[in-house]
């Protein structure tokens, strides 16, 4: 397994996380929402919106599973923030970075992975990601899809800051 690395702006990202004052808030229905809509339009049985912080990968909205954090140097998300673009894993157990991963090898035995970062305040502060039991394609459509329920996010993580700046 290898484990994610951290970003070069790491302490400004985790300052800028906590501004938002997100972490370990109870489940909102408008990210609910999204992550109903993820876990619909692409089929897949999971769907998160994760916050990343120093040692956890924690869920402001999770979908057909009932966690509410995991390790940080266990999350796909976590190698997810480090990209610009989207990042994609069609079948975990045949990448190097993660093909002995715990949640790979075990529950929730995790294939495919697809996680978009969540940029709030010029930081990625998150993912909204979906995934799967079993490898799959992810097409260029898949794609924009998944950018534009990330933007929505994006919105919705603003949102209380945008209305307090007025």
């Amino acid at each position: 397994m290898q484990p994610p690395a951290f970003p070069s702006d790491e302490s400004s990202r985790i300052e800028a996380l906590l501004a938002l004052n997100i972490l370990d808030t109870q489940p909102e229905e408008r990210f609910d929402r999204l992550t109903r809509l993820a876990k619909r339009v692409f089929n897949v049985p999971y769907s998160t919106i994760s916050m990343i912080d120093t040692h956890r990968q924690w869920f402001k909205s999770i979908q057909g599973l009932t966690l509410c954090q995991t390790s940080r140097d266990i999350s796909f998300c976590a190698h997810a923030i480090l990209y610009d673009d989207i990042l994609y894993v069609e079948n975990a157990l045949k990448d190097e970075r993660f093909h002995d991963n715990p949640v790979v090898v075990g529950d929730p035995k995790i294939r495919f992975y697809a996680g978009c970062s969540l940029d709030v305040n010029g930081f990625k502060m998150g993912t909204f990601c979906v995934f799967d039991k079993k490898p799959r394609p992810f097409t260029a459509e898949d794609r924009q899809l998944l950018k534009d329920l990330a933007a929505l996010a994006e919105l919705e993580l603003a949102a209380p800051q945008a209305a307090t700046s007025v």
